[in-house]
Formats: C-alpha cells, sequence, structure tokens
C-alpha cells in the first residue's frame, strides 16, 4: 500500500475514534485497518496509538504525525478539486450558517436563485444566533454579524452595513412613556440577546455626553434577534434592531423609532469561510452569488425600504409622549 493511503487510513482512524469506524467509512474490515496501521509504525519505528480494550489515543508522536498527515491530505484533495473543478459545474453539498433573522428574511428568499443556477448543488442551511465554528463543525459558510467574528483564520468579505435603531411597540410608549436621552434607557425594559453580550452594548455619542456605551437589560433575553423582535412587536420593552427588519413596521405604526438622532452603523455583515489555497468551486459560486446579491448596495436600499433622511428628521421632531 502506498504512503498516501496509509496516511489516510491513519487520519480516518484518529478522526474518527477508533479502527472499527474507520473501517466502516473506508469500506474495510477493522482487521485489515489494524494491520495497516501497524505496518505504518513498523516503518516509522514509532508507536502512533496508545490502545486499550475500549478505546485508542493518540501518543505524542502520533499526534505530531496526524498534524502534518491531516495538512498533506487536505491538500491532495484542494489538488484533485482544483483540477476537476475546471471542467465541472459547481457541485455537492454546501453548509451554510446564518444568523437568524438575516437568513430568514434576506437571504432564504433569494436562495431557489441560487439554486436555479447551480442545479447540482444541494444546500444545507442552519440559522443560528450562536457562535459556529466553521472547522470543527464542517460548515462551508457562514453569514454573521461583525461582532461574532472571533477567528481570524477565516477569510471574511464584508457583505453590507448592519444599520440599526431603537424601537418600541406603541403600547409600551403608552405604559411607559418614551425616552428622550440616552440615560433613560437604563430606566425601561430593553430586550437583550443571550447569545452575544456585545450586542447588548448600545453606543451613543453627541457634544454633550460624548461618545459612551450603555450595557442595558430587562425581563427578557433570547437566543435570536428573531425572537428579540417578536417580543417588541408585542409590547415587551424596546429593543435595538436592524433597520432592514423593522422599517416595514415602523412604515406600518407597529413599531416607534426612539432616539433615532443617534445612528447605530458599526455593525456590518460578513460572509466567512475556512482560509484555503484552492477554494471549492461551491464555496466560491455561493460566496460570489452573495456579494452579486448584497454588494455595494443591499437591496433593501435599492428596494426603497429604508427611510431617506428627510423622512428621518421628520420623525426625530415630531412631538413625543
Amino acid at each position: 500500500m502506498d504512503k498516501a493511503a496509509e496516511m489516510m487510513i491513519f487520519a480516518r482512524a484518529v478522526e474518527e475514534g477508533s479502527f472499527s469506524a474507520a473501517a466502516r467509512d473506508l469500506d474495510l474490515t477493522p482487521s485489515a485497518v489494524s494491520k495497516q496501521i501497524r505496518r505504518l509504525e513498523d516503518r516509522l519505528g514509532v508507536r502512533l496509538f496508545n490502545r486499550t480494550t475500549r478505546r485508542i489515543s493518540l501518543t505524542e508522536a502520533g499526534q505530531a504525525y496526524y498534524e502534518r498527515c491531516a495538512r498533506i491530505i487536505q491538500e491532495i484533495e484542494e489538488a484533485e478539486e482544483a483540477v476537476t473543478s475546471l471542467n465541472e459545474n459547481p457541485r455537492g453539498t454546501l453548509r451554510v450558517a446564518a444568523t437568524v433573522a438575516f437568513g430568514r428574511v434576506e437571504v432564504l428568499p433569494r436562495i431557489n436563485e441560487f439554486l436555479d443556477r447551480y442545479p447540482e448543488i444541494n444546500v444545507e442551511f442552519e440559522l443560528t444566533d450562536r457562535h459556529v465554528d466553521l472547522v470543527d463543525e464542517g460548515i462551508d459558510v457562514a453569514i454573521q454579524w461583525r461582532e461574532q467574528m472571533d477567528d481570524p483564520s477565516l477569510i471574511a468579505r464584508k457583505l453590507c452595513v448592519n444599520r440599526r435603531i431603537i424601537c418600541a411597540a406603541p403600547s409600551y410608549l403608552e405604559r411607559h412613556g418614551t425616552p428622550r436621552t440616552p440615560e433613560e434607557l437604563l430606566e425601561h425594559n430593553c430586550l437583550a440577546l443571550s447569545e452575544l453580550e456585545l450586542f447588548n452594548d448600545w453606543e451613543f455619542e453627541d457634544e454633550v455626553g460624548g461618545r459612551r456605551v450603555l450595557h442595558v437589560s430587562g425581563n427578557f433575553r433570547a437566543n435570536t434577534a428573531d425572537a428579540v423582535y417578536e417580543a417588541v412587536l408585542s409590547g415587551a420593552g424596546l429593543a435595538r434592531l436592524s433597520t432592514w427588519l423593522v422599517v416595514p413596521d415602523i412604515r406600518a405604526g407597529r413599531l416607534v423609532p426612539v432616539l433615532p438622532e443617534y445612528p447605530h452603523e458599526n455593525s456590518a455583515f460578513y460572509v466567512l469561510y475556512p482560509h484555503r489555497r484552492h477554494l471549492s468551486r461551491k464555496v466560491r459560486t455561493f460566496v460570489d452569488f452573495l456579494v452579486e446579491v448584497f454588494t455595494p448596495v443591499p437591496p433593501w436600499e435599492r428596494e426603497g425600504v429604508e427611510f431617506t433622511a428627510e423622512e428621518w428628521r421628520a420623525r426625530i421632531s415630531a412631538p413625543r409622549d
């Protein structure tokens, strides 16, 4: 058996956690996998695994060998993919994770267009506002807020600014009044996101107080911004949410902007994917599709969903409670 095949069997045994699991994945017998591992250890002159009757674990030499094997196997796979993709349409299963509200409102309504363009790609789509580890979870592409980006090893492409505005249902403001300064927010029920504390840090800047960040809180926390949105619609409290999500409700009178003279434009949406020398065609085509849709001007701005500056000024100058 050649060295590349030995490396692949060894790496699969590490990743699956047992010789029998690796054998099932490779369509071999457990004894054949065990025999190849022993041959590899004899050839290298080192023990790669500690073995007990119930489990296997890597030795120090095994860990060092696996790290290098994994890189080599990835290079082989990427080299083959780079060559074969030249003569093929994008194909395969594409695993995508996206923040709940943005994925639901802005990405999923356009996914059929992507699937029509690339019929040989299958998409597995996860809506989540939790932290996503692309490499460990085998996710090809993630669409996340800037605040969620904490892995410098990933490639990140900016899609659009995520402008936010504080708002509340008329019923809430009728009961509790409308805050007139940022500091008055601390006396109100502000709806929070449990998955990302940075979401609950609201930044303000003016000539009187300068720049400051208020950490808001209230009696309702949710694991998705979508849940916060539904709660603010119900009149549960105040929330700072994306304009592409709430402006239609503001236009319809279901929500009222609060302190709109303070812009919240420090966030953005990014598309993230693992760094690879040869990016697979399925990932490249999806990233290019997202860039086409959301840059340089996002669709809600092109379609006039956002308020104009004149409309914001009219709402700022309108009488308050």
